[in-house]
């Protein structure tokens, strides 16, 4: 898909503003100058940011109701992939975006776009481990196995809480290992980027 048909598609169906579409712009350039030195994303997907991690990214607003404030913890940001595209579509700050990242250095590079878009509704963190989660949405893409990202959800986030995981074309076999318990309810959402990619929507209550 064409970066012009990506934006069109952004703008449609996920309510990216012009203004939200120019701060992409900004970090999609600040995106592959900082991968000349640091590999924050793979080299083969440089020349396809906006389809391979902006829009698989996006798709997931989907799947929050963006009628209420939302408090969301992304894990194993990265690149900020998943959760500073939530952040950047944001409208009035109505989602507030904890971007949990364990590389110094690329706790390094969301920072410096936090400042540059002026984002007030993101927070950098470190490892996941060493905070206290109280967010009621849990984002993660290209994290860990599921059965980690459960026991994570299990062990740190006491209340009840949704999470919305990107999942490649393992994503029932590893749904399939994991014992969920009565609490938890799931279902599967298909991909918008991948045929064979999966999203995964869990209640926790």
């Amino acid at each position: 898909m064409s970066v012009k048909n990506v934006i069109k598609l952004l703008k449609s169906e996920l309510e990216f503003s012009e203004s939200s579409i120019d701060k992409l712009k900004t970090f999609h350039d600040c995106l592959l100058d900082y991968n000349k030195k640091y590999n924050l994303i793979s080299k083969s997907t440089e020349k396809n940011v906006w389809f391979r991690h902006i829009l698989d990214s996006a798709q997931i607003l989907k799947f929050i109701d963006r009628k209420k404030d939302n408090n969301i913890a992304d894990f194993g940001s990265g690149a900020g992939f998943p959760g500073l595209i939530l952040a950047i579509q944001s409208r009035n700050n109505i989602f507030h975006v904890k971007l949990y990242e364990k590389s110094a250095l690329k706790r390094d590079f969301l920072n410096e776009i936090k400042e540059k878009l002026d984002l007030q509704n993101v927070e950098v963190k470190g490892d996941i481990y060493e905070s206290e989660i109280t967010s009621n949405t849990i984002t993660c893409r290209a994290f860990k196995k599921l059965k980690e990202i459960i026991n994570i959800s299990r062990e740190m986030i006491k209340k009840p809480h949704k999470l919305i995981i990107l999942k490649g074309k393992n994503a029932q076999s590893e749904i399939n290992n994991v014992s969920l318990g009565t609490n938890y309810s799931y279902k599967f959402e298909n991909s918008i980027t991948d045929q064979d990619s999966k999203i995964i929507l869990i209640e926790a209550k």
